[in-house]
C-alpha cells in the first residue's frame, strides 16, 4: 500500500508540476491577451450576477449557476491550499497565487461563454453544455468530449466525493467527538437529498449556503487582520520580494527559491480556482441568460471570488500570523491554519471549524451535478441513475477511509480533465473573441442572441 501511495503521489506531482502550470497559466495569459483583457469589465460582471434573465432560456438564474459553480470551487484549497503554498513556497506563493488569480478571470470568462454558444436543449426543456459539448459541436471532435466525461466521472469520485467527505468526519471527530461512522451517513443522504431534486435544488441550496459561508469565513480573515494590523505593512512588503528574490529561512519561515514560491503559488491558485479544468462551463451552461457573454462574465467572478479575494486574504491572514507568531511549528500547512484562527476570542477554531464544512459540504453538491452531466453525456438517464448510486455510497466509505492514495488518484485525474478543455479553449478562441467584440465592446451586453446563433 505504501508503494502504491509513493507512485500516485509521484504521477499527481508530475501532472500538477510545471507541464500543466505552463500549459494552465499559458492558456489564461494567452486568453487575456487575445480577448482584450475583459478582466477589465469585473464590476459590470459582478453586478451582473445579481441581475435575472427570466424570460431568457435556461435552468437556473445567473446566479444560481455562479453559486453552484463556487460551492464546488469555493473548498479546503482556500484554506489548506494556500497554507501548504506559504508553508512550503514561503511568502512569496501569495502573490504568485493572486498573480494566477486575475489571468485566470479570462480562462472562466472564455468557458463560461463556450458553454452557452454551444449547449443543447433536451425534449424535456433541459439545458445541457460544458466542455464536452464545445469539443464535440466546436471542434468536432466527440472523442475528446468523451474523454473529458470520463476524467470528470472519475474525479467525482475523488477531490468530489470521498476526499470532502473525509475532510468532514475527521473534523466532526476531532472537533466534537462525532463517530465518522455518524457523520458519513449523514452527509450520504443530505447530498442524497438535495441531489434529488436536480439543479434547481443544487442551486437553491448553494445560493443560500455559498454567500453565507464566504461572509463568515471573510469575516474570520478581517478581524485576524485587525488584530494583526501592525504586521500587515511587513507582510505586504515581504510577500512582493519573496516572489522575486530568494528568501532565507527566519522569522518562522523556511528558507525558499524564486522558482519554490512561483510553483507552489501558480500551482495552488490553478487548483484552488479551477479556471481551465472544465468543470464549471458545465453548470454554466444551465443559466438563463440572453447571450453567451453575460453569463461568462458572471461565470469569471468566480475566480475573481475565489482566488483575487478569499486565497488572497488567507495567504495575508497566514503570513500577518507566522510575523506576529515566529516561534509556532509553521512547516505543515493545517498547523498554519489552525493556528491562525485559533487567535480568534470566544469562537476560536469554530470559524475554520464551519468554514471548512460547509466548504467541504458544497464542494460535494457541486461535483454531483458535474459528474451527473458528464455521465448523462456518456450514456443517458440510465446509467446517471446507477452511477449515482455508487456515488453516493462512495461519501460514506469516504469518511471511514485513508485517503492519501485516493487524493493522488484525484488530483491526477482533475490534471487530466483540463487537458482537452485547454484544448477547446485554444482552438475555439476565434469564437470566443467573436461574440465578446459583438457584445462586450460594441457595448451591446442588453441583446437577445438569435437562437440560430447558438
Amino acid at each position: 500500500m505504501e508503494l502504491f501511495e509513493q507512485i500516485t503521489a509521484s504521477v499527481s506531482s508530475f501532472l500538477w508540476g510545471w507541464p500543466m502550470i505552463i500549459l494552465l497559466l499559458g492558456t489564461h495569459i494567452f486568453l487575456t491577451i487575445r480577448l482584450k483583457f475583459p478582466q477589465r469589465k469585473i464590476f459590470t460582471a459582478i453586478r451582473l450576477s445579481f441581475k435575472k434573465d427570466p424570460d431568457s432560456e435556461g435552468d437556473v438564474s445567473q446566479f444560481g449557476a455562479l453559486a453552484t459553480s463556487l460551492a464546488a470551487t469555493i473548498g479546503t484549497g482556500n484554506i489548506i491550499g494556500v497554507a501548504t503554498a506559504v508553508a512550503f513556497g514561503g511568502p512569496g506563493a501569495v502573490f504568485w497565487c493572486w498573480l494566477t488569480g486575475v489571468f485566470g478571470i479570462a480562462t472562466k470568462y472564455a468557458e463560461g461563454l463556450l458553454a452557452i454558444k454551444y449547449r443543447v436543449k433536451t425534449s424535456s426543456g433541459e439545458m445541457l453544455g460544458g466542455p464536452m459539448y464545445a469539443l464535440e459541436r466546436g471542434l468536432k471532435q466527440k472523442w475528446l468530449g468523451i474523454l473529458f466525461c470520463i476524467f470528470t466521472a472519475m474525479a467525482a469520485f475523488g477531490i468530489g466525493s470521498t476526499v470532502q467527505a473525509n475532510s468532514i468526519a475527521l473534523l466532526m471527530q476531532e472537533t466534537y467527538g462525532v463517530s465518522e461512522h455518524i457523520t458519513g451517513i449523514v452527509v450520504a443522504l443530505g447530498i442524497a437529498l438535495v441531489i434529488f431534486f436536480g439543479v434547481k435544488g443544487i442551486a437553491r441550496v448553494c445560493m443560500t449556503l455559498v454567500p453565507l459561508m464566504a461572509i463568515l469565513y471573510i469575516g474570520g480573515c478581517i478581524y485576524i487582520l485587525i488584530l494583526n494590523h501592525a504586521y500587515l505593512g511587513e507582510a505586504f512588503k515581504l510577500i512582493i520580494s519573496s516572489a522575486f528574490t530568494p528568501h532565507a529561512a527566519g522569522g518562522g519561515f523556511l528558507g525558499t527559491s524564486v522558482m519554490l514560491a512561483a510553483r507552489y503559488g501558480i500551482a495552488r491558485g490553478l487548483f484552488s480556482n479551477e479556471s481551465g479544468l472544465g468543470s464549471a462551463p458545465i453548470v454554466a451552461a444551465a443559466a438563463q441568460t440572453r447571450n453567451p457573454v453575460r453569463q461568462a462574465l458572471v461565470s469569471s467572478t468566480g475566480t475573481f471570488w475565489d482566488t483575487v479575494i478569499i486565497c488572497a486574504l488567507t495567504g495575508l491572514v497566514l503570513v500577518t500570523s507566522v510575523l506576529a507568531f515566529p516561534d509556532i511549528d509553521y512547516t505543515q500547512g493545517g498547523a498554519l491554519t489552525k493556528a491562525a484562527f485559533g487567535k480568534i476570542p470566544y469562537v476560536d477554531t469554530s470559524i475554520l471549524a464551519i468554514g471548512i464544512l460547509t466548504f467541504a459540504f458544497s464542494t460535494i453538491l457541486g461535483w454531483g451535478y458535474y459528474s451527473g452531466k458528464a455521465i448523462e453525456y456518456l450514456g443517458g438517464k440510465k446509467l446517471l441513475r446507477v452511477y449515482r448510486v455508487i456515488w453516493i455510497s462512495s461519501i460514506y466509505f469516504g469518511s471511514t477511509m485513508n485517503l492519501q492514495a485516493v487524493w493522488n488518484i484525484a488530483d491526477s485525474v482533475n490534471a487530466l480533465m483540463a487537458v482537452p478543455n485547454l484544448i477547446s479553449l485554444i482552438f475555439l478562441s476565434g469564437v470566443a473573441v467573436k461574440e465578446t467584440q459583438k457584445y462586450l465592446w460594441e457595448n451591446r451586453l442588453e441583446d437577445t442572441a438569435d437562437p440560430e446563433d447558438l
